[in-house]
Parts: C-alpha cells; sequence; structure tokens
C-alpha cells in the first residue's frame, strides 16, 4: 500500500485514455444492458449492482478491476450463468443467459478441482460432460492435448495434493479450455500465488490467447497485470449501488512482451490513472 500511496499523489487528466460508458451498448458479441443486482435482506433491499451497461467484443480480453465490494464476482456470475439479474438482461450472441452452459466456463481463485481424482481425470470429467458422443480416443486426446499446453503432460497421473499452487491453477485453466467455451471467466485466478508463478501463468495465459481467442473476461486487484493482458481495463466504483465507472482502452500492440510495455511511458500514464481512480476519487476509507 505504501508504494501505490506514492504513485497516487498527482491526479491528471488523460482523456485518450478513457471512455464513458454510460450509453446504452450497441447489441454486440457479449452484452450487459442495464443490469441490476439487488438482494433482500432484513433490514430491506440491498443493491449491490446498479444500471450497469457494457459491450465486449467477440475474442475481446477484458479485465476488470474496484474495490472489494463493488459487485465484481456478482457481475461475472451473472455472466456465467450462476445467477440471474434483478434488473436489465446479459446476452450473449442476441441470447438472454438464465443459467450455466459450456459456452461459457469459469475459473477461479480457488482451484474448485476435485481432491480425489488426478490432473488428468480433473480435465477429463468436464471433456466427458461437454462431448458425450465423442470417443473415448477422443475424449483422452482432448485430455491430453490441453494438459500439455498448460505443460502439465508429466504431471497428469498426479492429485492436487501433490501439485503446487501454480500447478493446480494449470488444471484449472486447461479444464476450461478443454471443452472450448465461447467465453472463458476468470476470477482473480492468479491472487494467490507468488509473484514468479503469477507471471508465468499470465505470460501462458497471454500464449494460449493469442492462439485460441476465445473472449475473456476477468477479474483482479492487480493494475499491472490488467495492463499486461487486457484489451480494456473496465474500473468499477464502490459498492452499494456500484457501476461501471470507466473503461481505459489498452492500446499496447500484440503479442506484448512485459518489459517494453513497462518501459513505455504511456505505461505509467495509464497505471497512474487507474491508481488515481481507484485511491482518490473512489477511495475505501481504509485507503485513504
Amino acid at each position: 500500500m505504501q508504494n501505490i500511496k506514492k504513485t497516487q499523489q498527482v491526479s491528471f487528466k488523460f482523456p485518450d485514455s478513457k471512455i464513458p460508458v454510460q450509453n446504452s451498448p450497441r447489441d454486440g458479441f457479449l452484452v450487459i444492458e442495464n443490469v441490476s443486482k439487488v438482494y433482500q435482506t432484513p433490514k430491506g433491499p440491498y443493491t449491490v449492482l446498479e444500471e450497469v451497461n457494457l459491450d465486449v467484443k467477440e475474442g475481446e480480453f477484458i479485465c476488470l478491476i474496484g474495490h472489494s465490494g463493488c459487485g465484481k464476482s456478482t457481475l461475472l456470475n451473472m455472466v456465467a450463468g450462476f445467477s440471474e439479474p434483478t434488473d436489465g438482461e446479459v446476452r450473449l450472441q442476441g441470447e438472454a443467459i438464465t443459467e450455466p452452459g459450456p459456452d461459457r466456463m469459469m475459473v477461479f481463485q480457488g482451484y474448485a478441482l476435485l481432491p480425489w481424482k488426478t490432473a488428468f481425470e480433473n480435465v477429463y470429467l468436464a471433456v466427458n460432460s461437454v462431448y458425450p458422443k465423442k470417443s473415448e480416443s477422443q475424449k483422452v486426446a482432448i485430455t491430453r492435448q490441453h494438459l500439455a499446453m498448460v505443460g502439465l503432460t508429466e504431471a497428469a497421473d498426479k492429485k492436487p495434493k501433490q501439485l503446487s499452487g501454480g500447478m493446480k491453477q494449470r488444471v484449472s485453466i486447461a479444464r476450461a479450455l478443454a471443452i472450448r467455451p465461447q467465453v472463458l471467466i476468470l476470477d482473480e485466478p492468479f491472487g494467490a500465488l507468488d509473484a514468479i508463478t503469477k507471471e508465468e501463468l499470465q505470460e501462458e495465459l497471454l500464449k494460449i490467447w493469442t492462439d485460441h481467442r476465445c473472449t475473456v473476461l476477468m477479474i483482479t486487484h492487480d493494475i499491472d497485470e490488467a495492463l499486461f493482458l487486457a484489451d480494456r481495463l473496465v474500473m468499477m466504483t464502490n459498492g452499494p449501488h456500484a457501476k461501471i465507472g470507466e473503461v481505459l482502452e489498452i492500446s499496447f500492440p500484440r503479442p506484448r512482451d512485459r518489459t517494453r510495455i513497462m518501459e513505455d511511458p504511456e505505461y505509467y500514464k495509464l497505471r497512474n490513472y487507474a491508481l488515481d481512480f481507484l485511491y482518490h476519487r473512489f477511495a475505501h476509507d481504509d485507503a485513504s
């Protein structure tokens, strides 16, 4: 937190990198339109999200950032189909999302692996569920292909307790990608990992995304991670009644090189603008 406070001392305008998002979205690939989420509590209605609008292009990499309690996970759970909006609608290719489906796969920070199954079996379970009509040899090949994609060929027969945190998250990513989802949803997938493993998996995720170009929605609390990975950074206002405050365009050319990006003056303008948004304009009391 000390480093963050030092980098946010000066507030400045950076109009070329922010986009107003309160206008109604176009009917694009993934559309979040006028979405609100209200929970009934003993003290009355509690509005987590209010009139959220976002239009996501096919193949786009979107990162969401904001303070805890701003509804990021709630929003992505509605995209995944785990919950429904109180008002508004989430649409994928024109169809309203009302339940989970194999066209959207979620990777959690906590891995969500079955501890009694091996890495191979955890991935195979998803493949077998989505492709029941494929032959056994085809399902095995798909499973092995995706474990190899994340560098886990040698660890295929190990159970989660025998794997490091980074390896567990690789299994989760392989499982999600093995069914070829249209939308990959990542809920702070690298938050519990050490810095070196985190950077390795960021590089790996970016390579896989470049090769397959599914649409990605990813929650992060790491601005540097977002600037390295994303096409756009969606910045949420504080809850309750949270909404999208601003969206930053991340225009660094792809494929991206971390060192070159961090040497670009634009990187620090974007970084400081995002920090200013989070820790000045929408600071929590405990972040002041």
